[in-house]
């Protein structure tokens, strides 16, 4: 009989829990003798793969066959998830010779699975089996077999999936993984299949994708009185103004800091001029930095906004923290 679950102490569930994590560690553990000679075949098939990698299983293997496809997609290895059901009813036709295969079934007797072998067979599309049994139909057909067997689920009625497929996944990282280093693969180019996320931001964002330019950028040339600069970088509103010649080349640059140091020595703000108070030159970017580049020199400088000039020192535009705070660079 179900026990009622006001009746399940929870030392029981924490009991529970752990015996959980201590059979998948094991697992885990018994799963490091097996990256062998067919671990590395098998990362050599992929390797040599003009086409893609084709992941294929049913139930909770399919689960984690679709999870396995996905991260070799995100690391380098092109790789696409293939139901074996659907497989049988037409979509074996988005599998080519040119292919690599991946089948997972821990029993390695799927009846899904095994009705689409004969036919990858016949395209002679090279494939990978992850089973538990190395005596399997599967293991047994396929080109490389990878044992990830487990002594017992961490089901206590040694049913449902548990270890097993912990331990799959884990083969299947171990296996992306290796051919993510083989490749040289950068975290560049893992911005690259990321463009939505945190790291694709800070990895492909470039300063000039964020910079105010045109009638938005604050400039003040050398002679303008301080009053008049104060009132260009209120209305402008970046804290800061570019002090530039008639070519428009950077001479210096005022802060909302350097105000506060003009105030502590006492300048007479009414009479003083820009260049009497500016700091000359100031720190700069170029347009085709990484934003992220432009966060680093920030903080390094303890500024808050950065000019962003050509290599003749033209002022191009200028980038503030805030605009990389809303970009998600920071």
């Amino acid at each position: 009989m179900t026990k009622h679950p006001h009746a399940v102490k929870p030392e029981q569930l924490q009991a529970s829990g752990r015996r959980t994590l201590e059979i998948e560690r094991d697992a885990f553990a018994g799963l490091l003798e097996r990256v062998d000679a067919h671990f590395a075949e098998a990362c050599t098939l992929m390797l040599g793969c003009h086409g893609r990698v084709v992941v294929t299983g049913m139930g909770k293997s399919g689960h984690i066959g679709g999870k396995i496809a996905a991260t070799l997609a995100s690391t380098g290895t092109p790789a696409f998830f293939v139901h074996p059901g659907e497989a049988s009813h037409g979509d074996l036709g988005m599998i080519t010779p040119q292919d690599v295969v991946i089948a997972i079934s821990y029993s390695g007797e799927t009846a899904e699975v095994l009705t689409i072998l004969p036919l990858i067979k016949r395209m002679a599309t090279p494939l990978i089996a992850m089973t538990g049994k190395p005596a399997s139909t599967l293991a047994r057909i396929a080109d490389v077999h990878l044992d990830v067997s487990v002594a017992k689920e961490a089901c206590p009625l040694n049913l449902a999936p548990t270890a097993s497929t912990t331990a799959t996944l884990a083969m299947g990282d171990a296996l992306a993984v290796a051919l993510l280093e083989a490749r040289g693969f950068t975290s560049e180019d893992f911005a690259l299949s990321h463009p939505g996320g945190s790291l694709g931001r800070r990895l492909l964002l470039r300063i000039q994708d964020l910079m105010h330019t045109g009638d938005r950028l604050p400039r003040v040339a050398p002679g303008t009185p301080l009053t008049a600069a104060l009132l260009e970088m209120t209305h402008k509103g970046l804290g800061m103004t570019a002090i530039v010649d008639p070519d428009d080349r950077v001479i210096g640059v005022y802060t909302d800091g350097d105000l506060r140091r003009s105030l502590e020595d006492q300048i007479d703000l009414r009479t003083a001029t820009i260049d009497q108070v500016m700091t000359r030159g100031g720190k700069s970017a170029r347009p085709d930095w990484l934003a992220a580049e432009a966060v680093q020199l920030m903080e390094k400088h303890k500024i808050t906004a950065l000019l962003v000039t050509d290599d003749a020192q033209h002022l191009q535009g200028v980038i503030h923290m805030h605009d990389l705070l809303r970009a998600g660079v920071v």
